[in-house]
């Protein structure tokens, strides 16, 4: 299992934007080639997978965040990225960064979409 640290979360306005980062602690997992994805869990809701990159950077996101939401990595710092725009009320939940397919969960990340 590899521990990463989720941050970037916070509370804004609707329509407002917020970029989450992911990074993995103290492990040597080769990210470069890790296929990577960001979940989020609202109240009441079960998890649900937001967007994945593959290692090439080929990308996949849920329809409700299409155009506008957008998964990044970088390698070279080994962090996974997710630039959130657009904010929307049902947007707000805890996202957690893991290797897509593993079960990875850290603390996560609070995200509040409120007016």
């Amino acid at each position: 299992q590899v521990q990463f640290v989720e941050s970037g979360g916070g509370s804004v306005q609707p329509g407002g934007s917020l970029r989450l980062s992911c990074a993995p602690s103290g492990s040597l997992f080769n990210f470069r080639i890790a296929a990577m994805a960001w979940y989020r869990q609202a109240p009441g809701r079960q998890r649900e997978l937001v967007a994945r990159i593959m290692g090439g950077s080929i990308t996949t996101y849920v329809d409700s965040v299409k155009g506008r939401f957008t998964i990044s990595r970088d390698n070279a710092q080994r962090t996974l990225y997710l630039q959130m725009n657009d904010l929307k009320a049902e947007d707000t939940a805890v996202y957690y960064c893991t290797r897509y397919g593993a079960d990875d969960w850290g603390q996560g990340t609070q995200v509040t979409v409120s007016s």
